[in-house]
């Protein structure tokens, strides 16, 4: 079995500096663009779509504990809307608590492996939603692949998942609570193009099939776009 948290890694741009330390600051968000580890396999999972932001969030998103501290910003700041409106403190508009050790990234392996294939999938998936990478594509894909320093597994993984047809139920079995609905939305947001009409109608399609209330989609989408800008 291959190590499903080293592949999203390589997906997220992993190990890039301060990664984890500060959520979303703006420190953070700079310092993110560093975690280039996944530049080559977002590019080509994304094939020819050069309109497509997969590859440039890669270099930005900078890893797991960065897209867990993405996910976990939005739903407190969706929570903390919800309450009685409290002086902000200053300086901390754009901090959040490191979320290791919370469901958005559980400490136990076996908990952080169920986690990285779930997102794994959401974000293959998410960007199969305009269906762009047909037979030819996929040809392209795993011609490319097989110059990359992956194993065996990985590879066959990525394969395997680009092969079956799109199937949103798969996505939404996966998230089996709500910590990781949220990741897996958040997940799905980097994945697609903004501007494809297609892509979305998927992401309210999963938006509304992973049961999100409105405000707890737009403080995710809103996170997402600060990465993405």
């Amino acid at each position: 079995m291959f190590d499903p948290k080293k592949l999203l890694e390589q997906f997220l741009g992993g190990n890039a500096p301060g990664t984890g330390q500060k959520g979303l600051s703006p420190d953070l968000i700079k310092g993110l663009a560093g975690g280039a580890a996944a530049g080559g396999l977002a590019g080509i999972l994304l094939g020819g779509k050069s309109t497509k932001k997969l590859a440039k969030t890669a270099l930005k998103v900078g890893g797991t504990a960065a897209l867990a501290g993405l996910a976990y910003k939005a739903y407190n700041d969706w929570q903390a809307s919800k309450q009685p409106s409290a002086p902000e403190a200053p300086n901390m508009k754009d901090i959040t608590p490191r979320p290791e050790g919370t469901p958005f990234l559980p400490r136990i392996e076996r908990e952080r492996d169920t986690q990285s294939l779930a997102l794994l999938t959401a974000m293959i998936a998410a960007a199969k939603a305009d269906g762009h990478i047909d037979a030819q594509e996929q040809q392209k894909i795993f011609g490319k692949l097989d110059e990359m320093d992956l194993d065996t597994e990985s590879k066959a993984f990525i394969m395997d998942e680009l092969r079956k047809p799109l199937n949103i139920d798969q996505v939404v079995a996966a998230a089996t609570t709500p910590e990781l609905a949220v990741e897996i939305y958040a997940a799905s947001v980097l994945a697609i193009d903004p501007d494809d009409p297609a892509e979305q109608a998927y992401l309210a399609m999963l938006a509304s099939r992973l049961k999100l209330e409105p405000g707890l989609r737009a403080a995710i989408e809103r996170e997402t776009a600060k990465v993405l800008a």
